[in-house]
């Protein structure tokens, strides 16, 4: 186990990370290396602890008086319930006339250019991940969720991968009403799995699973939109490298007395190149702004939701639109999600392709080195890649 924890299930759990103190063991150490390693130790264990306190608060639903951290000060949707904005009539795209091209394939990439230029988030259909799969995904992770703190808290982290809640970039930012359990996925070789969970002792056999089956959706999908802008079908893996780089985001959304003032993931929009999202079957909360106004994205238990990331609006030189999203909390019931991004590899040079500039339509973006470890305070500070990108 990575962290030794101290405490008991009445206390407040203070956490150690072993790792961090074989200096103990070499009397030749010095003083400054002793003092570094001191912070680290104890800023790793105010960062658990601050987690842990997030975690009290958020199972604290019992009254309205919610700590400030987590209220936007102007409301939510203007004060008003956010599940009475109108549902988006979102596109679906049938994802069998790409696999198994038939007389109606031009119809469904025009159909798929359309909607990625207009809404920049579609609902896939007929994707290749079986139902009886996707129930899976959703079910190990409601196990785990269920499992007792202590074995939760294994797969903690305040890095990128692991259990935990996203850092803010600054003491005033509005906490999210969630936290996550984010795990890369593809490729095998970069996998941590001293982060994936032991428990349900099928979680890793189910997230492989599916993580391979995302892996080859991927694929079809940036090939088909290449294929709808008239351009080389592999020319956008080209950009992004290979093979895929590929992670899961677990989202635990709990029951929230306040979702007029709270949410459980701000207003973004993904600095990735495409989202696949599998929502709960049963609980909606994600929302898209268009023109200004947003709205209600619909379950369809099967289907996906795939969203277009900054990175390919870069790419497709604005043809395909980024949008901008949030997730809203229930008052009553929690939810779960899991977010499966893709991203290109860290310092490949992402710009328009050539088949989409010209006198007509100049460059809209700069060339741009990807580095991943940018996107955060991207999304922590409301900012976004593409109008930084923009020329």
């Amino acid at each position: 186990m990575l962290y030794t924890l101290i405490g008991n299930s009445s206390t407040p759990f203070a956490i150690c990370q072993c790792a961090w103190f074989p200096w103990k063991l070499h009397n030749r150490t010095s003083s400054s290396q002793v003092a570094s390693h001191s912070r680290a130790a104890a800023a790793a264990a105010a960062a658990a602890n601050s987690f842990m306190d997030s975690l009290t608060e958020l199972a604290a639903v019992g009254g309205e008086n919610l700590p400030a951290k987590y209220i936007h000060p102007d409301g939510i949707n203007g004060g008003k319930d956010p599940f009475l904005l109108p549902f988006i009539d979102i596109p679906v795209i049938d994802v069998g006339h790409f696999t198994n091209p038939s007389t109606d394939t031009g119809k469904e990439l025009e159909k798929l250019r359309a909607a990625l230029s207009s809404y920049g988030c579609i609902l896939i259909i007929n994707h290749g991940v079986e139902s009886l799969l996707l129930d899976k995904v959703r079910t190990v992770f409601k196990q785990f969720l269920a499992l007792p703190t202590e074995q939760k808290l294994e797969c903690w982290t305040e890095g990128f991968q692991g259990y935990g809640s996203d850092p803010l970039v600054t003491d005033v930012m509005v906490h999210d009403w969630s936290h996550r359990l984010r795990l890369i996925t593809c490729p095998e070789e970069m996998r941590q799995m001293k982060y994936w969970p032991e428990n349900p002792k099928n979680f890793k056999e189910v997230l492989h699973e599916y993580s391979t089956k995302l892996q080859v959706l991927h694929d079809v999908m940036l090939k088909a939109m290449a294929k709808s802008l008239k351009l080389d079908e592999s020319v956008f893996l080209r950009m992004i490298g290979e093979p895929v780089i590929m992670s899961a985001r677990f989202n635990f959304y709990p029951p929230c007395p306040r979702p007029d003032q709270v949410l459980g993931l701000k207003p973004h929009s993904d600095g990735t190149v495409i989202t696949f999202l599998l929502q709960d079957k049963e609980v909606e909360g994600l929302q898209v702004l268009k023109d200004g106004q947003w709205f209600r994205v619909p379950v369809i238990p099967d289907a996906l939701v795939l969203n277009a990331g900054e990175h390919l609006e870069i790419m497709s030189n604005g043809e395909f639109k980024s949008p901008i999203h949030r997730a809203v909390v229930n008052s009553e019931r929690k939810r779960i999600s899991l977010a499966a991004p893709s991203i290109p590899h860290d310092g490949n040079e992402i710009e328009p392709v050539e088949g989409l500039v010209s006198e007509e339509r100049p460059r809209l973006f700069r060339k741009m080195k990807y580095n991943g470890r940018t996107h955060l305070r991207y999304y922590q500070s409301g900012r976004r890649v593409v109008d930084d990108a923009r020329i």
